[in-house]
Formats: structure tokens, C-alpha cells, sequence
């Protein structure tokens, strides 16, 4: 039985341990935290190709969509994955793009449609017409968004009843790397966990967990705000994406948001807090939209740091220089977490090259 070390446990981690463990491998999942305590549990978590270029970045997005969809089928219900679709409407100065994207996705077999105000109010009731205006509105039906540590607890949990170990508190410092070859992982409490190949999905952390024992693909990683609301008086169903600030539903009434401006507005180091100047800011755009939820103040802030690799795509397969280690780092991990998981292990056991990633190899960075 090959013995596999998965290191993180994340959206992608969890999601690679359980089709590992159904293949029938002997999966040990080594997480510094707990199950989604990294970047997955602060994540927006919108599930689409939507802006994704190139074209095989936007098929392998697609990919995991329909991953995901699929995972009905399998597991009976999936309470972790939202659909609804997305709204988006734009300011004046960003037409001409929108309409070029909504043309692109047209031509790429993209669910994608124009509707006007009307149609969009049926969707979405509690938005204010003034806060649309004369806007051209996109609609994309296929869109969604993930409760990324509720599907991370499915995936280990379901990952476990097929005999996977998972050991969280458990922060890796570093691979055991013997001739040209990983065996195993070490821990920062000097503990070693010897595999037969080592899995590295610790998204933005993958260069400290390796050191200098393997390859360090480059990252440029980006800062997100997200803000939450106490739950409010609005029947908000999908993803909607407006020049004054993108929102979703974040259960039990709640809304998140994010604006792509703010998150130029803090840094990692700041600290977080739901009085800060940022968060009152991001709730009072959201009251422009959605006015019946006014009084309402920030219940909490987060700020997360995106995991990226330097071209801006996803790095996944074997990492030159060293055999029997397998890295997974993606900035589209909640789109694309159930794809990724079913195509690595196919890689891993059945030895097969899938056609998907040959656009995604770390091997490009070497």
C-alpha cells in the first residue's frame, strides 16, 4: 500500500487526502492548525471560470464547476456548495470590457446572459433600482460560492472513513530529502513522518514547509479584505458584483463583502477588528445597495493572503530536482479544489499524465 504524506489541509488538501484514500492509499493529512484554518477559511469563495485566461486556465475552472456539481451525485447532498448564479453591473467606464468578457465566455460555451433591471429585481428583491441605474447587468447562472471549511470537514471526514489519519496542530518545517528523493516530512516539535511521497498543500506557506530541500516555486502572493455583517433584514441568494462593493450570503443572514479597492487599505500585519475604519466603510457602501438593512455595523474583518504563483496560474504536478514529491498551490482553490483532488491522485496511483494540468506544471518555473 503506498503510504502518502498530504501536508495542509485546506480545500485542496482535504480534497486530494479523500480521493487518495479511495484509491486505496495509506493517507497521513499533517495540518499546522486545524481542518480550513488557513487561506480556505478566509476565502470569498466564488465558484466560477468567470475571469479566468488563458483558455485552458478557464477550461481546467470549468473543470472544477462541474466538479463540484457532481459531488451530489456522490455524496447524496452537498450543504458546503452554493449555487443561485452571479449579478454583476459596472460602471460606465467598464462597459466596453464587460461586454468584451461577456462576448469572450459567449464564444467559450459560458452560461452567460444580459437582463435588465427588472429581471434582476425579481432575482434579488432588496436591491435598490437607484444603486443599478442605467447599468447594462450580466447574469451568470452557474456561478456560485463555497462554505470552504464546511466542504474541508466533508472532504477529511470522508477521507478518514476510508482510513486516512489527520494530525492538525502539526506544523511541517521541512522534507526528509534522500538521494534525490523525498521520504518524508519534519515537524517544528522535531517529529518525522517518513512516505512513499509527499504532497505539498499548504497554498501560500509551501515554500517555508519544504525549505531548501526542495525546488521553491516563485509566489506573489496578494492581500483580501473581506467584511461580514450581523445578520441583516435581506433575502440575498447569490453572488453579486457591483461598483460599489461585491457581496454573497454567508449563512444564517449574514453578508460578506469584499471591494477590490479596499484591499489596498491594510496590510498582513494590521490588526483586525471590527471597529476598524475599513470595515465601517465597506458595510456603509453595501447600505447604498441594499438600504433596508440600514442601521447596521461590521460584526467582524478579516484579511487573508492569496496564494499565488509569480505567472498567476496554478502550479500542480512533481517539482524538478526531486522525485516522490507532488506540489499543489492554486489561487482558484474553491473553484477548483474537487478537480484538482481527483486529477492528482489519478497522476499519483494510476500513473497517468493528465492532459488538464500540462499547462500548470511547476516544472515552468525551472
Amino acid at each position: 500500500m503506498t503510504k502518502i504524506i498530504v501536508v495542509g489541509a485546506g480545500v485542496i488538501g482535504t480534497s486530494v487526502a479523500y480521493r487518495l484514500a479511495r484509491a486505496g492509499a495509506k493517507v497521513t493529512v499533517l495540518e499546522a492548525t486545524r481542518v480550513g484554518g488557513g487561506t480556505s477559511g478566509i476565502s470569498f469563495a466564488w465558484t466560477n471560470a468567470n475571469n479566468k485566461t488563458p483558455r485552458a486556465y478557464f477550461d481546467l475552472n470549468v473543470a472544477g464547476m462541474r466538479a463540484h456539481a457532481a459531488l451530489k451525485d456522490e455524496f447524496g447532498a452537498t450543504p458546503w456548495w452554493h449555487g443561485g448564479g452571479r449579478i454583476e453591473w459596472r460602471d460606465q467606464p467598464e462597459w466596453a470590457g464587460q461586454k468584451a468578457k461577456v462576448e469572450r465566455l459567449k464564444s467559450w460555451d459560458y452560461a452567460v446572459d444580459w437582463i435588465d433591471r427588472k429581471q434582476l429585481l425579481e432575482l434579488e428583491p432588496d436591491i435598490a433600482p437607484e444603486a443599478i441605474g442605467d447599468a447594462p447587468i450580466a447574469w451568470y447562472p452557474n456561478d456560485g460560492w463555497l462554505d470552504p471549511v464546511v466542504y474541508a470537514h466533508a472532504m477529511m471526514s470522508a477521507a478518514q472513513r476510508l482510513g486516512a489519519t489527520l494530525r492538525t496542530q502539526t506544523r511541517i518545517a521541512g522534507l526528509i530529502a534522500e538521494g534525490g528523493k523525498a521520504k518524508g516530512v519534519r515537524s517544528e516539535r522535531g517529529e518525522t513522518f517518513h512516505a512513499d511521497l509527499v504532497i505539498n498543500c499548504t497554498g501560500r506557506w509551501s515554500n517555508d514547509t519544504v525549505g531548501s530541500a526542495a525546488p521553491n516555486v516563485p509566489l506573489a502572493p496578494t492581500v483580501g479584505f473581506l467584511v461580514f455583517t450581523p445578520p441583516v433584514p435581506a433575502g440575498i441568494q447569490r453572488v453579486v458584483a457591483s461598483p460599489i462593493c461585491d457581496f454573497r450570503p454567508d449563512g444564517a443572514g449574514r453578508l460578506m463583502l469584499h471591494w477590490g479597492s479596499a484591499d489596498a487599505t491594510v496590510t498582513p500585519e494590521i490588526g483586525v477588528n471590527p471597529g476598524m475604519e475599513q470595515a465601517a466603510d465597506l458595510v456603509e457602501r453595501l447600505t447604498r445597495i441594499l438600504p433596508g438593512i440600514a442601521p447596521v455595523k461590521p460584526e467582524a474583518a478579516r484579511v487573508t493572503i492569496r496564494p499565488i504563483p509569480k505567472d498567476g496560474l496554478s502550479a500542480i504536478g512533481p517539482v524538478p530536482g526531486l522525485e516522490n514529491y507532488y506540489l499543489m498551490v492554486t489561487h482558484s482553490g474553491a473553484t477548483l479544489s474537487p478537480a484538482l483532488g481527483a486529477m492528482a491522485a489519478d497522476e499519483i496511483i494510476n500513473g497517468r499524465q493528465r492532459p488538464e494540468l500540462a499547462d500548470f506544471r511547476p516544472s515552468r518555473f525551472f
